[in-house]
């Protein structure tokens, strides 16, 4: 079995189609498609969209003729499957809504699983849910006593006969799908992604973002269920004609060089993935990929999805780079869910721009002052951000204070957003709407950031932001420095503030160590203090645990709001100490 070809047999279109059903007829007529690849990268099914486009009319015909109501909702548990592209594609094609679930057991174990879907499947009022054979019996778990019309998987659905009506596909004012959020900072919402919504930013995408050509082959381990997966790599590749090769996430989780094996055997030229991804191959690699792979096609090297730290990334161009692999090619990019995808994408062939200020002036006064590169060894090191690059075509951005005043280039505030892709609302969730969405369109993206020379330079989440005396604490600074020492991995730590007895703010760091020796541990949480110490002038309450401890969401980012959650529960519960409690017994037992 040939994997697709990638030879651009059709005229370019940019994304410029009102209806992803419409995308679909098109890409229909050339020879690209999808490849997906198990987890010893073997090849294992090959879905042409000439193919997909056919099979997906097929599922629709029989969605129609269960008789349910248009724009009625079609739950998809999203393993990175063939099946999961047929059903999408059929709502679009029957005027049904799909709705990507997650796929990842892992997290959280089997009750929390079970107990997000039912959650799911009650917020968004599913009519039909379909998992394969490996999530079946979890999602009938969630389903039960809900009043589904069929929940099962796709080759017990296929046995539903076929409508004789003559299907009729969404159109551009209704709803493409509900995309739910990564649930970062509270329980996941449903996004209202219209068809007209969708279409505008992946047109952007493809036509001022990644710069199509005829000649480019994508590559994605992203799982379907987030929106840099879903919007980025299934649908761009579709809307633009692109043959795409698949991994599932776990196996990528397993055995990243996979994802650099498939980019160097099929010659895939475009690539996305947010940071932890490239820092995953750091680790796992440990420089012993000379020699393995050719990245020389890998022209873009897509970053997102999460704040972006500069450091590992050039690690990973630094070992690499024998193999091919070009730091130009790493393009930072900057969106959401609730705006489709993207917003900006910094320019392409130019690799990382990194934007270095002073760090107490941003502290204190959330204005970033540029440091010269001259003037750094005098001043102390800078603070150093990814520039994100130019909102996309149509966008509007602002920069706001709290009380709504709109700041100046270069002073952090909260980012607002309004233009084409914007979401239309959470789905069933008018308040969670107002809360973030105006008459006028602006939508209140909850992250901080600041505007320099016209580009977006993303600083963190609003409501993670530590504030200590006055002063601006960036958590992933306080992570950063955790990370930096070789007992503690990259993702194992997490940062929050903590409102003590006295009613003070106090900066806390939860960090999964794997060591059980108690000296070395209490040496580790000392050299970790002591740096923040020397580096933010700050005190911080650091809490050692277990590995999996820290909680995670969907797609793979750690949960601040949830690792302080579990942090405030063991403090109630009195497993662990109460930050600001080990202030009060130094004292003592220096008076003593």
């Amino acid at each position: 079995m040939e994997a697709t070809p990638t030879e651009h047999n059709l005229p370019l279109r940019s994304g410029d189609f009102a209806t992803l059903s419409e995308a679909l007829d098109y890409a229909a007529r050339g020879k690209t498609g999808a490849n997906f690849y198990n987890g010893r990268g073997h090849l294992e099914a090959v879905l042409p969209y000439a193919q997909l486009r056919d099979e997906a009319v097929d599922v629709a015909a029989r969605l129609t003729g269960l008789g349910l109501e248009r724009g009625s909702r079609i739950a998809l548990v999203a393993e990175t499957c063939p099946d999961f592209l047929r059903f999408f594609y059929a709502c679009q094609y029957a005027g049904m809504v799909p709705v990507p679930l997650p796929a990842s057991i892992h997290l959280g174990g089997h009750k929390a699983y079970v107990a997000q879907l039912r959650r799911l499947l009650l917020n968004c009022r599913a009519e039909v849910a379909v998992a394969p054979e490996l999530f079946l019996s979890f999602l009938r778990e969630a389903a039960e006593g809900l009043a589904l019309r069929f929940v099962g998987t796709p080759e017990q659905f296929r046995e539903f006969p076929k409508s004789a009506s003559r299907l009729v596909p969404s159109g551009p004012d209704e709803l493409a799908y509900l995309q739910y959020t990564s649930g970062s900072t509270r329980f996941p919402r449903g996004v209202m992604i219209t068809q007209k919504t969708v279409m505008s930013n992946l047109a952007s995408i493809i036509r001022d973002g990644v710069k199509a050509r005829p000649d480019d082959r994508s590559m994605s381990w992203l799982p379907f269920y987030h929106d840099m997966g879903l919007v980025g790599l299934v649908l761009s590749p579709m809307a633009s004609q692109v043959s795409v090769d698949y991994l599932k996430t776990r196996d990528f989780g397993m055995r990243p060089r996979l994802w650099l094996s498939l980019i160097s055997q099929n010659r895939a030229t475009v690539s996305f993935g947010p940071p932890f991804g490239y820092e995953l191959c750091v680790q796992r690699l440990r420089g012993e990929a000379t020699g393995q792979f050719d990245l020389s096609s890998w022209r873009l090297a897509g970053v997102g999805a999460e704040t972006i730290r500069a450091e590992p990334l050039l690690r990973f161009a630094e070992m690499l780079a024998p193999c091919g692999f070009d730091p130009k090619a790493f393009t930072a990019c900057y969106g959401m869910a609730e705006c489709s995808l993207a917003v900006s994408f910094a320019r392409l062939d130019l690799g990382l721009t990194l934007d270095t200020v002073d760090p107490e002036i941003l502290a204190l006064e959330q204005h970033a002052v540029p440091v010269p590169a001259s003037a750094r060894f005098f001043r102390g090191r800078g603070k150093t951000f990814v520039n994100c690059g130019a909102p996309l075509p149509g966008y509007e951005v602002e920069v706001r204070r709290a009380d709504g005043t709109v700041l100046p280039e270069r002073h952090v505030g909260t980012l607002f957003v309004r233009g084409p892709s914007v979401m239309s609302g959470y789905f069933g969730e008018e308040r969670l709407t107002r809360d973030v969405l105006s008459p006028e369109g602006w939508l209140n993206t909850g992250d901080l950031a600041y505007i320099a020379d016209g580009d977006l330079v993303i600083t963190g989440r609003e409501k993670d932001l530590i504030i200590i005396n006055g002063r601006n604490i960036w958590p992933q600074d306080l992570e950063t420095i955790a990370e930096s020492q070789p007992e503690v991995r990259t993702g194992d730590a997490s940062a929050f503030s903590f409102t003590t007895d006295e009613g003070e703010d106090r900066a806390v760091l939860v960090i999964e160590c794997r060591d059980p020796n108690p000296l070395r541990r209490e040496e580790l949480s000392h050299r970790i203090r002591s740096l923040i110490r020397q580096e933010l002038g700050i005190d911080c309450f650091i809490e050692l645990v277990p590995r999996n401890t820290l909680p995670r969401t969907t797609s793979g980012k750690l949960s601040r709001s949830g690792a302080k959650n579990d942090f405030l529960k063991r403090v109630q519960e009195g497993k662990t100490e109460r930050p600001g409690s080990e202030d009060a017994r130094r004292l003592g037992s220096i008076a003593g």
